[in-house]
């Protein structure tokens, strides 16, 4: 007998688990979501504002897939779970029964009770809605604050930039995304960003944002008052689960969930960005707000509907990200602050840079992030696997090297400076 699955959340997690489920199962499944009616690569919203490609390029289904497939899209918003009646409802009255339900809600920007902070010309950078409250609220937009200094808040200091709009970037930091990047690393993506125009205040906090109905400006917590018609909040985010606060799901930050992305109730999982591991792998965050783990739960998460118990596994870390012009990778692991078992490899030249963190004691490869040059992902989950030497990896640089042929290579150069930092390999 087919079993009702109902996904709240149409984003990268949810899915990925409607169309792996899918493919395994004639279930009955229905996503629901507000936030658009269909399916869409939220880290492509940037280049939407930008015109590299327009909103339907964010689509990677055509419209008619879901019906064809016969996953069906509600268009709500969940505003009640009741686990005791195995039933969700929705903010406009209807009510969804399933078998099993799958939260996949995703996150919410962070605001700090700031004054002013719901004026007119304020706005975070996750949703569609936000894409399309810049679009339409820019033209009136001459200088812009962007609060918080990450991977959103650079991107949306460049969407603002492209429009020639002044930006000025306040990071509390004393040097940029300090939580993730070492100094060096942080030193080297300050200056390209001021190169690019952007007015980058370190050690500087958002206190208040001023104006009658709209923004005028901000003050900052060191008193300095900046002229501005736009004010970006891009100091992270956190789980959506406000919505289930009256429920008996346990929440800590994000929902709590087991190995198999179990909820406290057996026939209720979490996924995403909303999910928070107990027990999460070493050197994992209970809670990863990353596209690609998003998939994993969800594939992973299929297997387990299906009645093939499938425990979450995420790999190897890896991410990648955009500063301007410097395209940036990470795999494994490699802190900004090092363990005292740990050391570190750091070169740098022209707006690249590699830093290699391992093992004090026998020298093992534990993680990379490279700057302007790209690398092959699976070079590093085989080195990783097999935990190879730091010296395996400097010896193999060409093989990693994922750049094409006719770009400037500069693995002599770093095997140059690897030999005069290193002297015990």
């Amino acid at each position: 007998m087919s079993k009702k699955v109902v996904i709240i959340g149409n984003g990268i997690a949810g899915i990925t688990t409607a169309i792996e489920l899918r493919k395994l199962t004639d279930f009955e499944i229905s996503v629901v979501s507000d936030e658009s009616d269909f399916f869409f690569s939220r880290t492509a919203l940037m280049y939407v504002f930008m015109g590299h490609m327009k909103f339907e390029h964010t689509q990677p289904y055509e419209n008619s897939f879901w019906e064809k497939n016969k996953i069906s899209l509600v268009n709500g918003r969940a505003n009640e779970v009741l686990p005791e009646k195995n039933t969700v409802s929705l903010e406009n009255g209807d009510k969804l029964d399933y078998e099993y339900l799958v939260i996949a809600t995703g996150s919410k920007p962070n605001k700090y009770n700031w004054p002013g902070q719901n004026l007119e010309g304020v706005s975070a950078l996750y949703h569609k809605q936000d894409l399309e409250y810049l679009e339409k609220y820019s033209s009136k937009i001459k200088k812009a604050v962007v609060v918080g200094g990450g991977l959103i808040g650079v991107e949306l200091a460049e969407m603002l930039h492209s429009r020639g709009i002044q930006v000025t970037f306040l990071v509390r930091e004393n040097s940029f995304w300090s939580m993730v990047l070492s100094e060096n690393e942080g030193r080297m993506l300050e200056k390209h960003i001021l190169e690019h125009g952007i007015n980058l205040k370190l050690n500087a906090e958002l206190k208040e944002i001023n104006g009658k109905e709209a923004v005028e400006s901000v003050i900052t917590s060191t008193g300095e008052t900046i002229e501005c018609q736009f004010v970006g909040l891009t100091v992270g985010v956190s789980p959506n689960v406000g919505f289930l606060q009256n429920s008996s799901l346990k929440i800590n930050k994000g929902i709590l969930v087991n190995e198999y992305l179990q909820t406290n109730v057996p026939n209720i999982f979490a996924i995403g960005d909303c999910a928070e591991i107990q027990q999460p792998q070493y050197g994992r965050r209970p809670i990863e707000a990353v596209w690609y783990t998003g998939k994993i739960m969800g594939q992973t998460l299929a297997k387990t509907l299906n009645g093939q118990n499938t425990a979450y596994h995420p790999g190897h870390w890896f991410n990648s990200a955009k500063f301007f012009d410097i395209e940036y990778q990470t795999y494994g692991l490699a802190p900004s602050n090092l363990s005292d078992n740990q050391d570190e490899f750091y070169w740098e030249k022209e707006n690249k840079a590699v830093r290699i963190v391992f093992n004090k004691e026998n020298q093992v490869f534990e993680g990379i992030n490279t700057f302007g040059i790209r690398m092959r992902q699976d070079f590093f989950e085989k080195v990783l696997d097999r935990k190879e030497s730091l010296s395996f990896v400097i010896k193999n640089l060409e093989k990693a090297n994922f750049d094409p042929e006719f770009f400037k290579k500069f693995e002599k150069e770093i095997k140059q400076e690897f030999s005069m930092q290193i002297t015990q390999i």
